[in-house]
């Protein structure tokens, strides 16, 4: 018996996995999680959900650009409360069975956000979001209940002109500065996803490094953005 179990979908994915293998598991999606053992597990052929994260941060990036664009292959629901954040920030979002549309106004709305986990807004998406609201007209408040020390990307946000204040665990955003393009390191993941976000609005080039950091949750990255209209390329080091 599994207690205290993580209701992301991904969880849930993983033990319909197995369970298509033959492995007995009730209380899937739920916090608790109780497994039978088999004696053994069979093949079988199973499709990986698509990528939240991955579609959150495209999206983030379009509404932080002024840009519009479509993702396919996506699930709505998993980013049911990103979506509302959007819309409440201005952003046109309109979702199909399969797919995301965003189209974004030059300018977004000042919105508060509290990291939670899930259906609550991602941790993984949260330095994303605050690039965004780099650009809001206003200030804005993003509060991290999720882990400790994971603002190492203000920092960097503030290389590129940004406005941005760690007070404990929440990060103070005075958004409507006009982003310059610069040197920035990536530190994490998701913070370089937040840097490439950032560098697309600033006017000037913008040098991300370590991306090493970003491919291990992006595929082609650059390229879908390049797909999107982005003015972004890779350059060795």
């Amino acid at each position: 018996v599994i207690e205290h179990a993580a209701n992301e979908p991904e969880v849930a994915d993983l033990c319909n996995c197995l369970q298509s293998m033959g492995a007995s598991i009730d209380g899937i999606g739920t916090s608790r999680i109780t497994i039978e053992g088999v004696s053994n597990l069979h093949r079988t052929a199973h499709r990986v959900i698509p990528d939240r994260i991955e579609a959150g941060t495209y999206m983030m990036a379009m509404a932080a650009s002024g840009g519009n664009g479509t993702l396919t292959s996506v699930n709505p629901e998993h980013l049911r409360i990103p979506i509302e954040k959007l819309v409440e920030a201005g952003v046109t979002v309109v979702t199909g069975k399969d797919t995301i549309s965003v189209e974004a106004p030059h300018g977004v709305h000042p919105v508060d956000v509290e990291t939670s986990p899930y259906p609550g807004f991602p941790t993984d998406l949260q330095a994303q979001f605050m690039a965004l609201m780099t650009q809001a007209e206003g200030v804005s408040f993003i509060k991290e209940t999720i882990f400790e020390n994971r603002f190492q990307h203000v920092q960097e946000l503030n290389r590129l002109g940004a406005r941005l204040k760690i007070d404990g665990n929440r990060v103070i955003v005075r958004g409507g500065a006009t982003l310059q393009g610069a040197e920035v390191m990536a530190t994490d993941l998701r913070a370089s996803a937040s840097l490439v976000i950032a560098g697309l609005t600033a006017s000037g080039t913008t040098t991300v490094h370590r991306i090493y950091h970003l491919d291990r949750g992006y595929h082609n990255f650059e390229e879908k953005l390049l797909g999107l209209g982005a003015d972004i390329s890779r350059v060795s080091e």
